[in-house]
């Protein structure tokens, strides 16, 4: 009996290990975790079976630095981003040994490199990752050479050990991208995929035909998913151009960006409103087209994150579309029934409730596979834009443009190094054996925003004692070095696993990383208490420094925020009105404006996110904000529906009507835009006189009808946001 029990287990579990196997092959951060799993386990083989306990520290920390510089480049880019990531750790290594002896020397270098090294990282995101990580190097040779004071050794043994490690990992993180180059792009579209299916289900939250639906709180959780969508395809973008460049691209690097298009065009259609929903729930209330829109937008939703599935598991098999494909042909049913009635709705409704129609079938085509997509022409400049610097004055140019007291960089840059600066004076003062922790924690609480800030005080707190206690209960439980050696492998991949995700355990697992490492070079128990006490030292010095170096409060930057989301706004609707007299085509001056409309609308969501986190007195309007952040979102998606139904107005006249309008829109857009830089109040609304004129002329032309609909909902739009702008230079 009890052998059929356990061939039973084993045939019911079988399947599931396989599919969690597989899953887990899947994540985002296994291929990472795998890596530094064979780069620490490699390292800690070495050590031990050289007898070098010495070498432990050193090599598994420049391991983990040269490991949070990485960046998933193509492994052309990538041998030449080692290349300066292994630079930038040499100078650093050795000018921190060099000057160690000499405090005054060396509390004036850290404070210029400190300054200079996040001023780089304007240039671009990769010099923004190696500066950083150079930084956490240079903490580490400060803690290396204070643990090697206490034996007699040769002062640069403990830099070239940390570059070792670090060129250790360097070379395996490059035989990896030369074996798997396509595997970083395939999870960068997965997790695409992934977010353009969140945003699909809060969507289809707008379409519930009940009354008395809060559509404000539901904007406001649509930025905050659109905000994620948007962070992934900049990421995917990115990550395509340095495998693409300006060629014209073959094989699976054309099937990615061809996913990438595909990714795009689903996030336009996602963002349209082609109606105020509120308005849709009343006339359609005893309809069930609504219905239909929403459990078809649910649908799609399980579709996306099936698609970021396959892309994962690096299966093409196509999925089952068969119940998208029926839910499809009911909303048509649905509509033809609408149509039907005795007493229809309006014929303005009727329009745009087809449009939405049909942007949801466009939609479910694209998702399907049925809806052919092609690369767009290269001949305005290429496939993609290149955001990294071309020349070295241009690269200096964008660090020079932040040399000034108002930029959030310069700010950060200067409260950062006055932190660590009074952090190395702390630790003299206090206990100079093992201070350097203070260091270590300043630099890694001490973020651009209060909110990041306050939110990894408690954070690195809680993570340090958890870490302390396991490393206490680890070296009663495992007193030998030998044996203690998997752990330390496994805490350095925990660390890894979680560090994006779950800060306070990724924190615990280095506590407990670093107890275990200095037991091999001396008595883990010497550095507990130290790294607590010294943990406390640097948050405290942290919170003093954002509260009192230049706090970058950001209700300072908010006008000019408003007034670039509203500027790109205007810039996407005229894009967008070219297309109604030229035809659809998506070249990359449309894709460009698209794409910076967006940014500027998640960098609004961002700003009120972080403002919400800070001190009462800082905040401006809350309330206010957030009604601001959902007008604004409402504006977007009104552009977008003109985005999404691009295509030529037949008739002259009503094009130069819609031409009018269109133009009239745009001007009062980007004066709203300025009103808002200037920090004036007072905006006026605009008159809708042409609008009606233009409605007049294009009675028989369908088309110019629904483009004049959404600019009217568009200046809808923009009046109210300056209603709340008014309001909110009043307070």
């Amino acid at each position: 009996m009890m052998q059929r029990i356990i061939y039973a287990a084993r045939v019911i579990s079988a399947p599931a290990l396989a599919q969690r196997w597989r899953r887990l092959r899947g994540s985002d951060r296994f291929a990472e975790c795998v890596r530094v799993l064979l780069a620490l386990g490699g390292a800690v083989a070495w050590c031990f079976g050289n007898g070098r306990n010495d070498a432990v520290v050193p090599l598994l920390l420049g391991v983990i630095a040269c490991a949070l510089a990485e960046t998933e480049d193509h492994w052309r880019s990538r041998a030449g981003t080692l290349l300066l990531t292994l630079a930038c750790f040499a100078v650093s290594a050795f000018s921190v040994r060099w000057l160690f002896p000499y405090p005054v020397w060396f509390g004036f270098g850290l404070l210029t490199s400190t300054f200079v090294l996040v001023m780089l990282g304007a240039i671009s995101e990769r010099y923004a990752t190696i500066a950083g990580s150079t930084l956490l190097l240079a903490v580490y040779t400060m803690i290396g050479a204070d643990a090697a004071l206490a034996t007699p050794a040769s002062p640069w043994r403990e830099p070239l050990w940390l570059l070792a490690g670090s060129a250790w990992y360097g070379v395996l993180s490059l035989l990896w991208s030369v074996l798997a180059p396509q595997q970083a792009v395939r999870q960068s579209l997965a997790r695409l995929f992934e977010a353009l299916g969140d945003l699909l289900e809060s969507k289809a939250a707008f379409f519930m035909p009940v009354h008395g639906v809060d559509r404000e709180a539901l904007q406001v959780t649509l930025a905050t998913r659109n905000e994620r969508v948007v962070e992934a395809l900049n990421d995917a973008r990115l990550m395509l151009i340095d495998r693409i460049g300006s060629r014209r691209p073959r094989g699976a690097s054309a099937a990615m960006l061809r996913l990438y298009f595909i990714a795009q065009d689903v996030h336009e259609r996602v963002s349209s409103s082609h109606y105020p929903y509120d308005a849709l729930a009343d006339a359609l209330f005893h309809s069930d087209v609504l219905f239909r829109c929403e459990h078809l937008l649910r649908l799609e939703a399980d579709v996306c994150r099936k698609k970021a599935d396959a892309l994962r598991l690096q299966d093409d098999t196509p999925s089952d579309g068969g119940s998208t494909r029926a839910a499809l042909d009911d909303l048509h049913g649905a509509m033809h029934a609408l149509r039907g009635q005795a007493q229809p709705p309006a014929e303005h409704l009727l329009r745009s409730v087809q449009a939405l129609v049909n942007n949801l079938e466009t939609l479910h085509r694209q998702l399907e596979g049925t809806h052919a997509i092609g690369l767009p022409s290269t001949r305005h400049g290429g496939l993609l834009q290149n955001p990294a610097p071309q020349s070295l004055k241009e690269a200096w140019e964008r660090v020079r443009v932040h040399l000034t007291a108002r930029s959030f960089r310069f700010r950060h840059a200067l409260r950062l190094s006055l932190a660590l600066l009074a952090g190395y004076v702390v630790l003299h003062l206090v206990h100079p054996r093992h201070g350097y922790w203070i260091l270590l924690t300043t630099l890694l609480v001490c973020q651009p925003s209060y909110g990041a800030t306050q939110r990894r005080l408690g954070q690195r707190v809680a993570g340090t004692v958890v870490g302390l206690v396991l490393g206490w209960a680890a070296l009663q439980l495992v007193p030998f070095g030998p044996w203690q050696m998997p752990l330390i492998v496994l805490s350095g991949v925990v660390f890894f696993a979680a560090r994006l995700r779950r800060y306070p355990t990724a924190t615990a697992a280095i506590t407990l990383f670093v107890v275990l490492c200095f037991n091999q070079a001396g008595n883990g128990y010497e550095v507990m208490w130290p790294r607590l006490l010294d943990t406390l030292i640097g948050v405290a010095i942290s919170a003093l420094a954002m509260r009192l170096v230049l706090p970058d409060w950001q209700g300072r930057r908010l006008d000019d925020v408003l007034a670039d989301a509203v500027r790109c706004d205007a810039h996407y609707l005229a894009r967008i009105l070219a297309q109604y007299a030229s035809g659809r085509h998506d070249d990359l001056e449309y894709r460009i404006a698209r794409r910076d409309a967006h940014n500027a609308n998640a960098a609004l969501s961002s700003l009120l996110a972080n403002m919400l986190r800070e001190p009462g007195q800082h905040r401006r309007g809350s309330e206010l904000l957030l009604r601001f952040l959902a007008a604004a979102q409402t504006l977007l998606g009104t552009l977008s529906a003109l985005g999404a139904n691009r295509q030529v107005i037949a008739s002259a006249t009503a094009r130069d009507a819609v031409e009018r309008v269109g133009a009239r829109t745009v001007e009062a857009l980007q004066q709203l835009a300025d009103a808002l830089a200037n920090r004036l109040g007072g905006v006026t609304a605009a008159d809708d006189v042409a609008l009606a004129q233009a409605l007049a002329v294009c009675d028989a032309d369908d088309t110019a009808r629904l483009v004049l609909g959404q600019l009217a909902q568009a200046m809808s739009q923009r009046d109210r946001l300056v209603e709340l702008a008014n309001e909110l230079h009043a307070d």
